[in-house]
């Protein structure tokens, strides 16, 4: 029978909402319990895939089974289009061991709103997650909050979104998943996924729950308490590996896939 992933109790994915045009489908994500061989080419940008009558769970799909069409000429026309140099002048934010605490925490089960609309449980992601904590993107025609660059490690979210867009295929081989997750809210969020281009989903946590149950640091921008740029990777929900401070923004890409290279697959 076909199954929808959002009903499986034993994965992270909780649809906010119910929608009938993608009845007898689900959102794929990686290291989920069916076979490659059972999923069916992709249906538009969002990656919807639909599993065939008879699937069971118990083989795990990797990201490198699934058919992409992320390195098409139209999308890598689009790439070129949303390259955003940084500044050769920026200040370089200092490590002050406000991210010394994460290393071996678990992540809370919590359930944040993604830009396509789902719930994902944080304590419940299975497997290698890369989750790069960002204060925010800009909009265009929009002025970011004044001396903006001037605040170590604000700039380059969107650098830092574009540079994970393009490897993550890459990530992908290596059986890791991505999330950008920031304090804006879920509308915010979804012009820059858009905008962007981006293959994975942004995370919004605009109450800040993750101050209190991970303690991440924060700065105060234009009234706004907003995350510090950071990176964390998870196996099965627990912290492997943090990078903090995050400095280039659109390094940090290769700064992961360098760590994953060697560690993801033991």
């Amino acid at each position: 029978m076909v199954m929808l992933l959002a009903e499986m109790n034993n994965l992270p994915f909780k649809r906010a909402r119910e929608d009938p045009s993608l009845k007898g489908y689900h959102r794929w994500s990686p290291l989920q319990a069916f076979s490659p061989r059972d999923v069916w080419p992709c249906i538009g940008r969002r990656r919807i895939y639909r599993l065939r009558s008879g699937d069971k769970a118990g083989r795990h799909v990797r990201h490198s089974d699934v058919p992409s069409t992320s390195n098409s000429p139209e999308r890598l026309a689009r790439m070129t289009t949303h390259n955003f140099p940084l500044p050769t002048d920026l200040p370089v934010p200092v490590d002050d061991g406000a991210a010394d605490h994460l290393p071996g925490s678990i992540l809370p089960a919590m359930a944040l709103p993604a830009t396509d609309g789902s719930a994902v449980d944080l304590g419940s992601l299975p497997g290698w997650w890369v989750i790069y904590v960002y204060p925010m993107t800009g909009q265009p025609g929009v002025s970011l909050p004044e001396g903006w660059d001037s605040i170590p490690g604000a700039r380059g979210c969107t650098p830092q979104s574009c540079s994970f867009r393009d490897h993550h295929d890459e990530i992908a081989k290596l059986g890791a998943g991505v999330f950008g997750l920031s304090a804006q809210t879920t509308d915010y969020q979804r012009e820059a996924h858009d905008r962007l281009d981006l293959p994975f989903e942004l995370l919004s946590d605009s109450t800040l729950h993750l101050v209190q149950a991970l303690r991440l640091p924060t700065f105060t921008a234009g009234g706004m308490t907003l995350f510090k740029r950071l990176t964390l990777i998870t196996r099965d929900a627990k912290i492997e590996k943090v990078f903090y401070p995050v400095f280039p923004p659109d390094r940090n890409a290769d700064d992961v896939l360098d760590w994953l290279r060697v560690h993801a697959g033991r």
